[in-house]
């Protein structure tokens, strides 16, 4: 009962709620500050998909944003390769998004110049993440046994 009040209450998640963020696979952190689909953003980058970082939970699969969907204002959207499409949310995706939130915190803003509604956060080394997963995946892989034909002998009658 007495936690209704606390949640109406709480404060919104981000300073600047009148923005859409958006991580591209560069590692650069975009502001939009008008509505945009999600479409527009696929467009730029054909072989990734665009994931709400609401959605993201560790264990879970990707729920992909659809192309008709408006990216909401106060929202933060990443895009991930279409060969994780179909996979489960891992520690080390998360620690992209926390990456870019501590370099968007520390934040030098630049503008871009190309496009008003648009502004460019320093660019993100995602290096290190990357090689930090292939070496799990490869402790990580089961042995996979040799399959070869089976030669049987000619059962013998007594």
């Amino acid at each position: 009962m007495g936690n209704y009040v606390s949640c109406t209450l709480a404060p919104p998640l981000m300073k600047n709620s009148k923005a859409t963020r958006v991580i591209i696979p560069t590692g650069e952190v975009k502001q939009f500050r008008e509505i945009i689909k999600a479409a527009e953003l696929m467009l730029e980058h054909p072989t990734y998909f665009l994931v709400n970082s609401r959605s993201l939970h560790i264990g879970r699969r990707f729920s992909a944003l659809a192309a008709d969907e408006d990216l909401e204002f106060g929202n933060v959207y990443i895009f991930f390769p279409m060969r994780r499409l179909n996979s489960v949310v891992t520690a080390a995706d998360m620690a992209v998004l926390f990456l870019a939130a501590n370099s968007a915190a520390n934040g030098e803003v630049e503008k871009n110049s190309d496009a008003e509604r648009e502004v460019e956060i320093p660019r993100l080394s995602l290096e290190g993440v990357d090689s930090g997963f292939q070496y799990r995946l490869n402790c990580c892989r089961s042995r996979k046994p040799v399959l070869e034909t089976i030669t049987e002998e000619p059962a013998r009658l007594r």
